[in-house]
């Protein structure tokens, strides 16, 4: 048994790290960014090691527990733990912000509340998924909206105000229903309110109330996930904020919604996420196409990416209603693998933008004779995008596909549909990715208008392309590198349902 703290250390290290950077001196860039790295490689390293020694990956049950006493009058605990369906997503976060640090170097403009709001959300982030108390679940999700409105306000683009307004009416109007669910499910039943995980796991409601239950956090994660048709603020979002922040919002923001509802929805309600579940996967089917094709008629980079990003995310879904061991796991492995794409992806999209200052596809063009190392890194995860065989897209993909085919609570009928219309989405993604690739980097169009002599990736480019890549051709080769966290605890989920 362990009893030192780590999580805890874990969760309040860099928020509380952050807040020195107000000492540090205003004009200091070099010194705040350097402190920012600092702390994140700290961070990091913390986590990888917490991990490798004190968490065993045959155990379902929740390991490294702590439970403090906060707020006496409402009985409200600070209860952290995680399982195999928390661990990789805790790692994803560490690496991506890590990177997303790093990324911010062209940031001079008030930086250090720049750099003090990403470890606010890094703090954030990690604590959501790490908590075993509902209560605390949702604050943790509502410490990411303010960092996140602020990064957009301040750093965003021309339209930055109105992506920034639309991003907290989104996600704060849908925090209302989490709230309403959360005390719902934890006052229930019961004169004490009851918020932790464990026991929320065995208590019983009659079939309409949790189904009410049900869609009171389905809202609430169809619009951070996002579902369709509670997706609109996420183009707008990607294309207005700067690629560090991209990169956390396609890497980790993205990824709670789905996480909330593997966690609550799957876990917590299961004989509701069993009626729904048809939808559910109806839904992610039309999400696959629709967003896919949508892609296509983007003709700003950052919002086409938005939109492949809205279409993966449809694999997540359909993997979460497949109620199938196979399928369940393929979508967690989809949230990692797209995790590290979607992030290189805004990443190489805005270093092209610094050099070029445009950022809709038809004024560009010819960009591949002028930075051919950018250019060779964008085409490489583009593919892996697509899911290119080798890489960690194909993967996943593959073994949602697997997931429905095995499922045994759809009629063959109805398998097979499914798997005709994902397949038509799989078609339309290389279209839009290579159509993007077409119009950025070949031709002439740069080269006629500029005097194209801006600078190819830099060492720090490089590195951070790299350092992603590796993790999507390692998962890519050897999926088990992300499905020995969660094949044991995937049993468990579904061992709730009837299969």
């Amino acid at each position: 048994m362990n009893f030192f703290p780590w999580l805890t250390i874990i969760v309040v290290f860099p928020i509380s790290a952050g807040s020195l950077i107000f000492l540090l001196p205003h004009k200091g860039n070099k010194i705040i960014r350097w402190y920012t790295i600092y702390i994140s490689i700290i961070e990091l390293l913390l986590i990888t090691y917490a991990f490798s020694y004190h968490f065993q990956l045959n155990d379902p049950l929740i390991q490294l527990k702590e439970t403090y006493k906060w707020i006496n009058f409402f009985d409200f605990y600070w209860r952290l733990g995680i399982d195999g369906l928390s661990i990789a997503p805790i790692l994803l976060t560490g690496f991506i912000t890590t990177l997303a640090t790093l990324a911010a170097r062209p940031v001079t403009r008030e930086s250090r509340l720049f750099y003090f709001l990403m470890l606010a959300m890094y703090s954030g982030q990690i604590g959501l998924f790490s908590s075993q108390d509902i209560l605390l679940f949702f604050v943790m999700w509502e410490l990411e909206l303010i960092p996140v409105y602020i990064l957009l306000f301040m750093w965003g683009g021309k339209k930055r105000l109105y992506s920034a307004t639309k991003f907290i009416l989104y996600t704060a109007g849908s925090s209302v229903f989490l709230l309403m669910g959360v005390l719902g499910i934890g006052l229930y039943g019961s004169n004490e309110p009851t918020l932790y995980f464990e026991t929320l796991s065995n208590k019983y409601y009659s079939g309409t109330l949790e189904l009410i239950f049900y869609f009171g956090f389905l809202i609430a994660f169809a619009v951070k996930l996002p579902i369709l048709p509670l997706h609109t603020w996420l183009p707008d979002t990607h294309g207005e904020a700067h690629y560090s922040t991209c990169m956390l919002l396609a890497g980790i923001l993205l990824k709670m919604g789905a996480y909330g509802l593997v966690r609550i929805n799957m876990e917590l309600l299961p004989h509701a996420h069993s009626i729904v579940s048809p939808w559910l996967i109806g839904l992610g089917t039309i999400q696959i196409i629709y967003a896919a094709s949508t892609s296509l008629g983007q003709r700003n980079i950052k919002k086409r990416i938005a939109y492949s990003s809205v279409s993966h995310m449809g694999f997540i879904i359909i993997g979460i209603g497949s109620l199938s061991d196979t399928g369940l796991n393929g979508s967690l492995l989809q949230i990692i693998s797209h995790g590290f794409i979607g992030a290189a992806l805004f990443f190489l999209a805005g270093t092209s933008y610094d050099r070029i200052r445009l950022s809709y596809l038809d004024e560009m063009g010819g960009m591949a004779i002028s930075i051919p190392k950018i250019f060779t890194m964008f085409s490489i995860l583009s593919m892996a995008s697509l899911a290119l065989p080798g890489m960690s897209g194909f993967v996943a993909e593959l073994i949602v596909f697997f997931g429905i085919v095995n499922s045994q609570k759809y009629f063959l009928i109805t398998k097979i549909m499914i798997t005709f219309l994902m397949g038509i989405g799989l078609i339309l993604t290389p279209i839009y990715l290579l159509s993007m690739l077409r119009q950025t980097f070949y031709g002439y169009k740069i080269l006629n208008v500029f005097n194209s002599d801006f600078l190819d990736s830099g060492p720090r480019e490089l590195f951070l392309s790299i350092c992603i890549l590796i993790p999507v051709i390692g998962i890519g080769l050897y999926p088990d590198l992300v499905f020995s966290f969660s094949v044991e605890k995937v049993e468990v989920i579904l061992s709730n349902f009837f299969l």
